[in-house]
């Protein structure tokens, strides 16, 4: 005991000693502000500058030396925030702003400004009121740098990412995840990771509920030939200027007839027009299944004794050729969400060519594929193809050094980019309804589940004349980073491909920087449509600073945002999307994609949209006529009812009855406003789905409406039951009569 007392008694000694020396310090503080004070080793450091009234190693002080720094400092703060903070030499000096009375001995930050920089600096104060010196000598950068890597490896674990449903990218993800230095389990894990890539669908792992998942529910079926032309189909009656980069397609078998009749008609009327024709398989890939007709006749319908399920559309005979060849561009695009919107389109691509040079197509060369066809898949079989490490020569190259070399002809490239990019977001603003139907369906209000995301392929050809085409959008396009090579006749194997690698891999590891969960989000204003009300551009500056902290320097993002970016100039274009929403709020059932006779009528009724002209009688003879004839176009549908393709269908037919005097958009845009300021003057009506994604609105809301009709429906169990009796009402109205009643 008597040895600490003496340790005790030494150590008081020191800090008196200390105190006093300190208090002559800081009686000539303001003389010698711009003097650094010396470090307790003796050696003199003009680089460092002591901002504390006392000794930052001593543990406590007395109460009388605790008032005298107090009064030291209280003069300090007085020059450290007046005009002798300008009067610092300019040779990168730094002064900090000590804290006030009240924050003795609280831990806070203090702002340090570097004279000469213009920049801020943070330092800690202890708890005890000093504050730590700062080397001015030490470059600031790096100094913040390896405070923020401190910071991080306390705060943050690694990102965790399930590979092991990932397949032909897996080796692409590989990379990237080792380039972010994330944690990979490529086997799976028991518990839950943060983000799940899949290699086909949204399904390759069952029961997710939480993370992310780089697939959206019915992205498959949404992006196949038939669905994608009927949503192209659907925005080019209402904006047929803005559409015209998708070809003319006719949907087979149902609409064959159609197709001869109008081709007879154009021959028939001009006898020098001879068309040539593509024709796609609905769920064909990699050119499975294409081929180029110039007469109905010679369309393939019948595969044994099923129907073919395709689309025929009119084929751009005049493409942009380099080197004789016809090529198309890969682009790949990422939808980071959908709701809000926000796409992302990769600033590299690829460019696919053709291995035999071009001719235009006559009866005599419609069977050359390696002419005609840019596919990768049917070209690398061709004796011609050329596999090349170089980016700028080979059948696959860079998107960048194409339009390097367009540019050196005195293209514009930059409208063509702007074209490109208009491309993309209208096809995504075409398909985004249906892919809300889809995910409401998948995961309802209420139930727990994931994000998603997902990086599509868009084929798009540039015509002579610089327009580009739309030709298909790939929902799981190839993220290979090896190709095929035959080593000896008839041995292939797979060897690495710089030019893919180069491309894919950036796409995919900025796709996951982009999706970093340890990211905030951004902030979107949305607006009545569903849309933004204004131009908001989601910065990317202040990721690339939190990511570079954590992992070092990143190459800057390869995706580039484009909307919301630009959705002042297409949020026009979401009409489908305020119809989708409204035959979301409708669908009543958790978990349903089809309108059943009984919600139609509600929906009706809700919109005030019956009259003596059109009768809820009629109502429900419209719904059967609608509903039996697209029934008959879906031979996979899963339920009986009206889907959302049927449902627009209705919703035109009654926004052409209601303003006879329009144009069909300004038809659907009256009947959209009326409906929507019906819904938002019923009780609740500010809380309703706009443009939803559906999880993000109570589940209550979603069958408000329905109680509006008939207050027992507010209860599940009488919903349920009017659910179940859609079928039986299916059987009691009779279709006779039913064009009559119809045309009243």
């Amino acid at each position: 005991m008597s040895d600490h007392y003496v340790k005790v008694k030494v150590q008081l000694e020191q800090m008196k000693t200390l105190g006093e020396d300190e208090g002559k310090q800081g009686v000539d503080a303001e003389e010698h502000l711009q003097e650094p004070s010396p470090p307790a080793s003796g050696s003199p450091d003009p680089s460092s500058i002591n901002t504390s009234g006392g000794d930052a190693s001593s543990p406590s002080i007395t109460s009388k030396l605790r008032g005298k720094g107090r009064t030291k400092q209280g003069k300090d703060d007085k020059n450290c925030s007046g005009k002798h903070i300008s009067d610092l030499p300019s040779h990168g000096s730094v002064v900090s702003a000590p804290s006030g009375r009240n924050q003795n001995r609280l831990e806070h930050e203090q702002t340090l400004h570097v004279r000469g920089t213009g920049k801020v600096l943070q330092g800690k104060s202890e708890s005890n009121g000093n504050c730590v010196t700062v080397h001015a000598s030490k470059n600031v950068q790096e100094t913040r740098r390896e405070d923020g890597l401190k910071l991080s490896q306390r705060k943050r674990r690694p990102v965790t990412v399930d590979t092991s449903k990932a397949k032909t990218s897996l080796e692409a993800l590989k990379i990237s995840i080792k380039y972010l230095k994330w944690k990979e389990f490529p086997l799976g894990r028991r518990a839950a990771c943060d983000i799940y890539w899949h290699g086909v669908s949204f399904h390759d792992n069952e029961n997710i509920v939480s993370g992310q998942v780089n697939k959206f529910p019915g992205m498959i079926d949404m992006l196949r030939k038939i669905n994608l032309s009927r949503a192209m189909r659907t925005t080019q009656e209402l904006f047929p200027e803005e559409y015209d980069f998708y070809p003319r397609s006719w949907i087979l078998p149902e609409e064959y007839q159609q197709f001869s009749t109008q081709i007879r008609m154009v021959k028939e009327n001009d006898a020098t027009v001879n068309p040539t024709f593509i024709v796609k398989p609905d769920g064909g890939s990699q050119g499975d299944g294409i081929y180029l007709i110039r007469d109905p006749s010679d369309l393939k319908l019948m595969a044994g004794s099923q129907a073919k399920q395709g689309v025929v559309q009119e084929y751009i005979h005049k493409p942009l050729l380099i080197d004789k060849l016809k090529f198309d561009i890969r682009l790949y695009v990422l939808i980071k969400s959908m709701e809000p919107l926000e796409i992302y389109i990769a600033k590299e691509g690829l460019t696919r060519f053709c291995t035999e040079p071009y001719q235009e197509p006559s009866q005599k060369n419609l069977s050359h594929v390696f002419m005609h066809l840019t596919n990768y898949s049917l070209n690398v079989h061709s004796g011609n193809f050329i596999h090349s490490d170089s980016q700028n020569t080979g059948s696959k190259r860079t998107l960048s050094s194409v339009l390097y070399r367009l540019a050196a002809k005195g293209v514009d490239i930059k409208r063509v980019w702007s074209d490109i990019i208009a491309l993309v977001i209208k096809t995504v603003i075409a398909v985004v309804p249906e892919l809300k139907v889809y995910y409401q369906a998948e995961i309802p209000p209420g139930k727990p589940g994931p994000t998603c995301f997902q990086i599509l392929g868009f084929d798009i050809l540039l015509m002579k004349n610089l327009k580009p085409i739309l030709l298909e959008v790939n929902s799981n396009p190839s993220m290979r980073i090896e190709h095929e090579k035959e080593v000896s006749p008839g041995v292939f194997e797979y060897v690495p491909s710089p030019v893919d690698e180069d491309v894919k891999v950036g796409v995919i590891r900025d796709t996951l920087r982009l999706m970093d969960p340890g990211l905030k989000k951004a902030s979107v204003s949305q607006s009545k449509a569903g849309g933004f009300e204004h131009k908001e551009e989601i910065s990317v500056e202040g990721e690339k600073q939190e990511k570079s902290l954590e992992e070092g320097v990143l190459p800057s993002l390869c995706l580039k945002q484009v909307y919301p970016k630009y959705s002042k100039q297409f949020n026009c274009l979401r009409l489908v999307e305020r119809i989708a929403s409204l035959f979301i709020r409708f669908l009543g059932v958790k978990g349903n994609m089809r309108l059943g006779p009984t919600a139609f009528r509600t929906f009706f009724r809700t919109c005030k949209l019956s009259n003596s002209n059109f009768t809820m009688a009629s109502v429900d003879i419209l719904y059967i006529d609608i509903t039996r004839r697209w029934s008959g176009t879906i031979s996979d549908s899963r339920e009986a009812g009206m889907g959302l393709q049927a449902f627009v269908e209705a919703f035109f037919f009654l926004a052409g009855r209601r303003f006879k005097s329009l144009v069909l958009r300004e038809q659907v845009v009256s009947l959209l406003e009326l409906c929507e300021a019906q819904l938002e003057s019923q009780p609740g009506g500010e809380d309703r789905r706009s443009v939803s994604c559906s999880r993000a609105l109570p589940r209550a809301v979603k069958t408000q409406t329905l109680g509006q009709a008939n207050p027992q429906l507010s209860s599940p169990a009488p919903q349920r039951r009017a659910a179940s009796q859609d079928y039986r009402l299916h059987q009691r109205l009779k279709p006779r009569m039913l064009r009559a009643n119809v045309e009243n």
